[in-house]
């Protein structure tokens, strides 16, 4: 562990303080799933979803957190830590999180296809009537969501959230968010890939919003390979689907402890995280570690 004070973990990252403006942020191998976090790690899950935020921080043309990704940047980390640190952690400014989810919605997929399929909710209020499972939207939608006490993800209708942050802050991160998707769909399409959906945070550091923690990974995003693309049919994603998957087969019922995965499983679903990485990047994962001293 960092000779840092440790201040806070979730269900996959690390965060130490380093003082009063700056913290370090370490993205584990750790995997949850249906709000429950694993026993057995994914190989090189953390350097993934480090690598694309780092590839995605360096191409989007917005303020953002980041100071450095080099971990012997790190204060106080040793020499024979560095290997384990490098490339999963990220020296960043300390932000005062915006409590507002902004996720933004290009088809309609997942929990928001289930609302609308049930007669509708706060983020399908806008969507006409007709749409299929993963229909692409004529526009993106944006649907925030704020965090309720249990932890689960609380949808916000408009009302609502302009409630919580405000008309002007509210209209601010709404054009942010949606130009930031608009940007990430418009790469990934070039490379055969749909971004679906994704999830953006926001913070203020010294007065000005900033993007924080992952963006665009394959955790905070649903990504789809472009040629799988049906209308009405369950798509492939680049995720953590074969946990989920393989889950759905088992015996339980989705309190800790879960089932411990088999091998197999945990191949397949390090595998996909790592092609997710080399098809957003167009880099090779194993040249991404080298570079990062892995």
């Amino acid at each position: 562990m960092l000779e840092l004070n440790h201040i806070g973990s979730g269900k996959v990252r690390e965060i130490y303080e380093v003082d009063a403006a700056r913290l370090v942020i370490v993205t584990t191998d750790r995997i949850s799933a249906f709000d429950v976090v694993l026993d057995t790690p994914i190989p090189h899950k953390g350097q993934v979803l480090t690598g694309v935020s780092l590839h995605w921080f360096d191409l989007l043309d917005t303020p953002h957190h980041l100071i450095s990704a080099d971990a012997t940047e790190i204060p106080g980390i040793t020499d024979d830590q560095i290997a384990d640190y490098a490339g999963r952690s990220m020296l960043v400014h300390r932000a005062e999180v915006i409590p507002m989810e902004c996720v933004v919605r290009g088809h309609l997929y997942g929990s928001s296809f289930n609302e609308y399929a049930a007669g509708g909710g706060p983020t399908t209020e806008h969507l006409p009537a007709g749409l299929l499972k993963a229909s692409r939207l004529d526009e993106p939608i944006f649907t925030p969501a704020t965090k309720a006490e249990s932890g689960h993800d609380e949808n916000l209708t408009e009302a609502e959230a302009r409630e919580f942050v405000g008309d002007a802050l509210y209209e601010e991160l709404k054009s942010r968010s949606i130009a930031l998707y608009l940007r990430g769909a418009e790469y990934a399409a070039e490379r055969g890939i749909i971004l679906a959906d994704t999830k953006f945070e926001f913070g203020m550091v010294d007065g000005e919003i900033v993007l924080i923690d992952e963006v665009l990974t394959p955790d905070s995003s649903r990504y789809w390979p472009a040629d799988a693309w049906i209308p009405g049919n369950t798509i492939p994603s680049f995720d953590k689907q074969p946990v989920r998957d393989w889950l759905e087969t088992q015996t339980w019922d989705k309190t800790p402890p879960a089932p411990a995965m088999p091998a197999t499983v945990i191949t397949e679903t390090s595998d996909r995280y790592v092609e997710a990485f080399e098809r957003i990047t167009g880099s090779s994962f194993t040249g991404y570690l080298s570079r990062m001293g892995a």
